[in-house]
């Protein structure tokens, strides 16, 4: 399955936790609450029932579904996936996939492009070589000839799209897509509810989000964005959702330190070496999760200025946390202060 980010990619840690509890299957008069396990990590939806709604079995196996769909699709965790055998694949090879990898393959160049290559789903030889990856862990950062042997096997142009079908342009060429692919399990989610004309929602995987409307009794569906500490467990910030996604990557729990300096799992593809800058956690709010998703890890790489700057180029909701030296501070663009819950 696709694993949780921390395991094989940038990481998307856990930095976000619904305010109030949601149970493994339950119903009340007006509100439904389901959860389960898939990516390597945990959902939960809330949603408002209607008379359109299925029962509360056919509703969950029904995400269950779609949710294993798209691991049969973007794992790279599953040897029989799509996208376990696009990397299979020599230069010059090709393979027909379902719409669903050709939309996120095709966002994921986009956000590359945006971000000026902040966001590279074909980073993952640079993550596995310092010690982010599945295999073991480092306890010293590796010499320069690895890092740009690693660097050459990244190539984001090579992964090229034709109609319905992915052509391979490097033999060594080897996507990971689960930099977005939580996101956008979130929004296929979303869709199963929109068919049922669900008026209020709020879905989550692992962290990311998306809501709809309101709650039951007309509030909005509120939620808590963590403090970025590696000893406690506290709530920076509450936000209000309504009708929109919102994602969170933050770079301060997975990390090795050596000779007294911090190597944080975040990688830049483009420099080939961890992020050094103050920027602690970026959440970026989105009418797509999937979008939300890659642009969170994008400006976790990118850093505090060239995040802002995207942000008001692009309009985009952002808050960022700074880490300054005991403490914190927190940065928000004039897109996401709408959203802050005091």
């Amino acid at each position: 399955m696709i694993k949780a980010k921390q395991q094989i990619h940038w990481s998307l840690l856990l930095l976000i936790t619904f305010v109030g509890g949601l149970v493994a299957c339950s119903k009340t008069a007006d509100t439904i609450s389901l959860s389960g396990s898939t990516m390597g990590t945990t959902y939960n939806v809330k949603l408002v029932s209607n008379n359109k709604v299925p029962d509360l079995d056919t509703l969950h196996a029904e995400i269950d579904l779609v949710l294993e769909q798209v691991n049969d699709q973007m794992s790279t965790y599953r040897p029989d996936s799509e996208l376990s055998t696009y990397n299979r694949l020599l230069n010059g090879q090709g393979m027909k996939v379902s719409p669903d990898t050709i939309t996120v393959v095709s966002e994921a160049k986009r956000l590359n492009e945006l971000t000026d290559g902040a966001l590279n789903v074909t980073v993952g030889p640079l993550i596995n070589l310092w010690g982010f990856g599945p295999g073991k862990r480092r306890v010293e950062p590796p010499v320069q000839s690895e890092i740009d042997a690693a660097k050459a096997m990244m190539n984001i142009s090579a992964v090229m799209i034709d109609g319905n079908r992915l052509i391979k342009g490097s033999d060594d060429l080897y996507v990971d897509l689960s930099a977005i692919a939580k996101g956008f399990g979130v929004d296929k989610i979303a869709s199963i509810l929109n068919k049922y004309d669900v008026t209020g929602y709020l879905v989550e995987i692992g962290g990311e989000l998306k809501s709809k409307g309101t709650k039951a009794d007309g509030s909005t569906w509120k939620v808590a964005i963590e403090k970025p500490t590696t000893d406690e467990r506290k709530v920076q910030q509450i936000v209000s959702l309504k009708d929109m996604a919102m994602a969170t990557s933050g770079d301060y729990r997975n990390y090795f330190e050596k000779d007294g300096k911090r190597f944080a799992h975040i990688v830049d593809p483009r420099s080939g070496f961890p992020i050094q800058h103050t920027l602690a956690s970026v959440t970026v709010l989105h009418d797509d999760c999937m979008v939300a998703d890659g642009l969170a890890t994008a400006m976790m790489v990118m850093g505090t200025k060239d995040a802002l700057k995207l942000a008001k180029q692009q309009e985009l909701a952002i808050m960022l946390i700074e880490k300054q030296g005991d403490g914190f501070k927190v940065i928000y663009s004039d897109a996401f202060k709408p959203f802050i819950t005091e």
